[in-house]
């Protein structure tokens, strides 16, 4: 298995089990990120990036055809959820051990290297990517 393989199955499988938390027992943990400025209800906002969240994880796991974009898409996702995280720091929220604002303010900078590993994991390398242009052509 390769290293972009690696990370992928490791992220897939991160994104599942955190759809599922979102869902079931870190509900109250997940609320602590939902900003003020979000217009629907905080749990239901919670179970909807659930559900996002484990289709995602479930997409890295299993798509070959459309591995690319999948992993396109899960970057834009970690973008969009970026201003959660900075919510919880901004308003000293307590959520998964962060219960001090330079542990909320460290895990900020984790997002960027997310938003990267989607992408970079779920790329073809150079020489597979020739392979399947070439075989496309046909």
């Amino acid at each position: 298995m390769t290293t972009r393989s690696v990370v992928r199955v490791f992220l897939g499988g991160f994104l599942a089990f955190a759809g599922i938390a979102h869902l079931t027992f870190a509900r109250k943990e997940f609320s602590a990120q939902v900003p003020d400025f979000v217009p629907l209800d905080v749990d239901t906002t919670v179970v909807a990036s659930g559900a996002v969240e484990i289709g995602l994880g479930a997409a890295m796991l299993t798509s070959r055809r459309h591995r690319g974009l999948v992993g396109i898409i899960t970057g834009l996702f970690f973008i969009a959820v970026f201003p959660g995280n900075l919510s919880q720091w901004i308003n000293g929220r307590d959520g998964f051990g962060l219960d001090t604002d330079t542990k909320r303010f460290v895990r900020l900078f984790f997002q960027p290297l997310m938003v990267w590993a989607a992408i970079w994991s779920t790329r073809l390398p150079k020489d597979k990517r020739a392979l399947k242009e070439n075989r496309d052509r046909k």
